[in-house]
């Protein structure tokens, strides 16, 4: 049994420690997502993924929103303080952010279309987020960039759309900080076999 993707994937890590020291640039790595986004499946071909990519300060400004946002959010000063490092010291120390959209309009029209499975669209558009966060994520560690996502959204989702002009129609789903691995991931653990699969032969 051929296993090289399984060995992609067991690469594909939450890297938290992020840094600057990439050596493939901006136009290379945007090309190189942008061709995972095409060529992952979705859905009656709907496609309803959209991407935005941040560098250098428009980067650092998404950080920031996320950190003014989050401060009305948290208890205390002293959480507060914890997540300010948070930010600092892991997504805005990245080179870069992919924040990913679905295109509600998309979604909308192909519920038209398709009225029997009207109900499934939103669904299956949210499969399509997550093949495509994968296939991401997958491409970026086989190039020896770090990743992890994240989920600020609502909170974010008018700052950040007015900050960088995003359509309406265009809903934040997740948000890829991506760098330099600075430190290696810990032991990933994993639930027994027994309580997570069913085999009948």
């Amino acid at each position: 049994m051929k296993s090289d993707y399984l060995n992609l994937l067991k690469q594909r890590r939450t890297i938290y420690n992020l840094g600057k020291n990439v050596s493939q640039s901006p136009d290379e790595i945007i090309d190189l997502v942008e061709q995972v986004i095409k060529e992952s499946p979705t859905a009656f071909n709907g496609q309803s993924t959209r991407a935005v990519f941040l560098f250098g300060k428009n980067h650092d400004r998404l950080w920031k929103i996320v950190e003014e946002r989050l401060k009305s959010e948290v208890p205390s000063e002293e959480a507060y303080q914890n997540t300010v490092n948070k930010i600092e010291n892991s997504f805005r120390a990245g080179f870069g952010t992919i924040l990913f959209y679905k295109d509600e309009d998309v979604v909308k029209g192909l519920q038209e279309a398709a009225p029997l499975y009207a109900d499934n669209f939103p669904n299956w558009s949210e499969q399509t987020q997550g093949n495509i966060n994968l296939g991401t994520w997958i491409t970026l560690a086989e190039n020896g960039i770090g990743a992890s996502l994240q989920h600020y959204n609502p909170l974010i989702d008018e700052l950040v759309r007015k900050e960088f002009d995003i359509p309406e129609n265009w809903t934040l789903r997740s948000q890829m900080p991506f760098g330099s691995i600075e430190a290696p991931a810990g032991e990933k653990e994993y639930m027994s076999d027994e309580d997570r699969f069913k085999v009948f032969k």
